[in-house]
C-alpha cells in the first residue's frame, strides 16, 4: 500500500463504478454519474491508501477521523482479487493499528453485500440497518500490536504511524 494522492482520484472512481455496481444494481440504486460523484466528494487523500499488486492499482481503502471513532471507507479491491487473502491482509493491518491506537472504527456496507463477512470475521458488528445500508462499529482490541506474530504483511503496510495516517 502507499499513500494516495489527489492525482489517483479518477482512477479509483472508475474502480469504484466497477466493483459497486453488482451491489447497486441489486439494490436498484445503481446511477453512472452518482456511484463516480460521491467518491469524488468523499476522497480525502490525507487519510486514504492505494493497494497495489505487482506495481498495479488494485484498490483503496481509507480511515477517516472522526468525532468517537475512525470511520473505515472507500475500501474497495479489484474484482479479479477478491477470495485472494489482499483485502484480509489490507484490513487486518488497519485493524492492528487502530487497536495499537486504541481507535473504534465504524463503518456501512450494502445490505446483501459478500463485504459484510470479512468485517464480522474481523470484529464489526451491525449497530443499525436501513433498506440499503448496515452500520458496523468494532471497538478496539486490547494488547493487539501493529506487527502480526512472525511478521508477515510484506508490501501490504501502510505508510504512516498512526491507524488514520497515510504518511
Amino acid at each position: 500500500m502507499r499513500a494516495a494522492t489527489a492525482s489517483d482520484v479518477e482512477a479509483v472512481v472508475e474502480l469504484r463504478a466497477v466493483v459497486m455496481r453488482p451491489d447497486l444494481e441489486r439494490l436498484g440504486r445503481y446511477d453512472e454519474h452518482r456511484v463516480r460523484q460521491r467518491l469524488r466528494d468523499g476522497f480525502g487523500p490525507a487519510h486514504t491508501w492505494i493497494i497495489e499488486v505487482d506495481g498495479v492499482l488494485a484498490g483503496c481503502v481509507a480511515l477517516r477521523p472522526g468525532e468517537d471513532a475512525h470511520w473505515l471507507e472507500h475500501f474497495l479491491l479489484a474484482p479479479h482479487l477478491h477470495g485472494n487473502g489482499v483485502g484480509t491482509a489490507v484490513l487486518r493491518e488497519l485493524l492492528q493499528r487502530c487497536d495499537r491506537d486504541g481507535a473504534t472504527v465504524r463503518l456501512n456496507v450494502l445490505q446483501g453485500s459478500p463485504a459484510r463477512r470479512l468485517y464480522e470475521r474481523h470484529g464489526f458488528t451491525t449497530e443499525a440497518e436501513d433498506p440499503v445500508d448496515v452500520y458496523m462499529v468494532r471497538p478496539p482490541v486490547p494488547g493487539r500490536s501493529a506487527r502480526r506474530p512472525g511478521g508477515g504483511g510484506g508490501d501490504i503496510r501502510p505508510t504512516g504511524s498512526g491507524c488514520g495516517a497515510s504518511g
